[in-house]
C-alpha cells in the first residue's frame, strides 16, 4: 500500500518553526513526531502537549536518529543549517531548510552535495514562490501571455528595522532580505542572472553602519535572456509591508500590488482612503507558508522534484555575494566572478527548470 503520511521532526522552535508546525498539524498527510530546540523547557513542552506532539528535546541529533522520522524541517539559526543538513542526509531523511542555507557558498555547496549523495530531497524556504499573486505572474510569463520578458521590477520594504542583535548576525541586507527577491527574479523571468550592480546607503539608522551594512539598497540585474531588472529594498516603510512585482514583456505586462486587509476604498471631500498594506510577512505570506510545506510533503509522497532546490539556494547566494561585492567596489559584478556552480550545471543539484516547472503544473491543478 502506498504511504499516505510523512512523519516530521522540526528543529528549531522559534517563530517560524512554530508557524510551520501549526500549518503541518492541519495537513492530513503530515504527522509531527517531535520538535527540538536548544532552549526547550516547560513552555515549549506545554506548547507541544497542546498540539499532541509527543517528543520535545534539546538534542536535534535525537530527533534525526528516530527511525520513524521521514523528514526534518530545519528552522534553527543559519549557522546550524549546514551541519544539520549533512547529518539529516546521512540519516536518510528528507530535508526542508529555511533560507539561506549558509553565509558561505562553499559550505552551502557541501551541504547540497551531501544531499545528492544521500539521494534525499532538499527544499529551501523561499516561501514567496508559493504566494498566490506571484505564482499567477509566473504562470503568465511561462504561457507567453506577456511575450518575452523585457523588464522585471521588484519592490520589497519592511515596515520597521530589525533589532541590533539581529542585524549583527543577519549577513547583511543582500543575504538576509534581498535574497528572497533574487530568487523571485530568477523564478519569474525563467532566466539566470548574468550581472548585478548594487547601490546602497544608511538612511534609517546608524546601527546598520556599525555592522557594515546598509538599510536602503537598489540592485540592477542583467539576465542571460537579455531582460533587465531592478530590485529596491528598504528596512523601513512607515506605511507597512510593501511587496510589489511587475514583469513587462513584448506583449504586455503582469503585475502584483500589495495585499490589504480589505479592498474597501473611502472617497470623501478630504480625499481617497484605504487601509495600509498587511503589516508584516506573517500576514502577507501566511498562505504561502502553508503551501510550501504542503508541496514539500507532496513531493515526498509522490517522489516528484521539490519546488525550490539546492541549486536555487546556491544561485540566490551567488547573486547576493555579487551584490555585496558590487556595493563594496562600486562597479557591476558578473556572476562568473563568484565561484560556484555555473549556469545550467547539474553537478550540485537539479536545475530550476527540471524541478520548478513540473511542480508548477501540480500547483495550478490544485488551485
Amino acid at each position: 500500500m502506498e504511504k499516505d503520511k510523512v512523519k516530521i521532526g522540526i528543529i528549531g522552535a522559534g517563530r517560524i518553526g512554530k508557524i510551520h508546525a501549526d500549518n503541518l498539524l492541519r495537513n492530513p498527510h503530515a504527522e509531527i513526531v517531535g520538535i527540538s530546540d536548544l532552549f526547550a523547557g516547560a513552555e515549549l513542552e506545554s506548547w507541544a502537549e497542546r498540539r499532541g506532539i509527543a517528543v520535545v528535546t534539546t538534542d536535534s541529533s535525537k530527533l534525526i536518529a528516530m527511525p520513524e522520522v521521514d523528514a526534518v524541517l530545519i528552522c534553527s539559526s543559519t549557522d546550524t543549517h549546514v551541519p544539520l543538513i549533512e547529518q539529516a542526509a546521512r540519516a536518510g531523511k528528507h530535508i526542508f531548510c529555511e533560507k539561506p542555507v549558509s553565509m558561505d557558498l562553499q559550505q552551502t555547496q557541501a551541504a547540497v552535495t551531501a544531499v545528492q549523495k544521500a539521494g534525499v530531497k532538499l527544499q529551501i524556504g523561499f516561501n514567496r514562490r508559493f504566494d498566490h499573486n506571484f505564482r499567477r505572474i509566473r504562470e503568465h510569463v511561462q504561457t507567453g501571455t506577456i511575450g518575452e520578458p523585457h523588464i522585471i521590477r521588484i519592490t520589497s520594504r519592511d515596515p520597521s528595522p530589525p533589532s541590533a542583535e539581529y542585524i549583527r548576525v543577519s549577513g547583511g541586507i543582500f543575504m538576509d532580505m534581498m535574497i528572497h527577491d533574487f530568487d523571485m527574479a530568477r523564478y519569474l523571468t525563467g532566466s539566470e542572472v548574468k550581472e548585478v550592480y548594487a547601490l546602497g546607503n544608511v538612511l534609517i539608522h546608524p546601527v546598520f553602519a556599525e555592522h557594515g551594512d546598509v538599510d536602503t539598497a537598489i540592485v540592477t540585474l542583467s539576465f542571460e535572456n537579455g531582460a533587465v531588472g531592478v530590485i529596491d529594498n528598504s528596512r523601513q516603510a512607515v506605511y507597512g509591508y510593501d511587496q510589489r512585482v511587475e514583469v513587462f514583456g513584448s506583449l504586455g505586462s503582469a503585475a502584483a500590488a500589495n495585499d490589504h486587509p480589505n479592498t474597501a476604498e473611502i472617497s470623501t471631500s478630504a480625499g481617497l482612503m484605504r487601509d495600509k498594506p498587511l503589516h508584516f510577512f506573517l500576514e502577507r505570506y501566511n498562505e504561502a507558508y502553508v503551501q510550501e510545506t504542503a508541496l514539500f510533503i507532496e513531493s515526498i509522497l509522490k517522489d516528484t522534484p521539490v519546488m525550490v532546490s539546492g541549486y536555487d539556494a546556491i544561485q540566490a547566494e551567488r547573486i547576493a555575494l555579487a551584490a555585496r561585492k558590487s556595493l563594496q567596489q562600486g562597479r557591476p559584478v558578473k556572476l562568473s566572478e563568484v565561484p560556484g556552480m555555473a549556469s545550467g550545471s547539474q553537478t550540485a543539484a537539479e536545475s530550476p527548470r527540471e524541478g520548478s516547472e513540473e511542480n508548477d503544473v501540480r500547483i495550478h491543478h490544485q488551485t
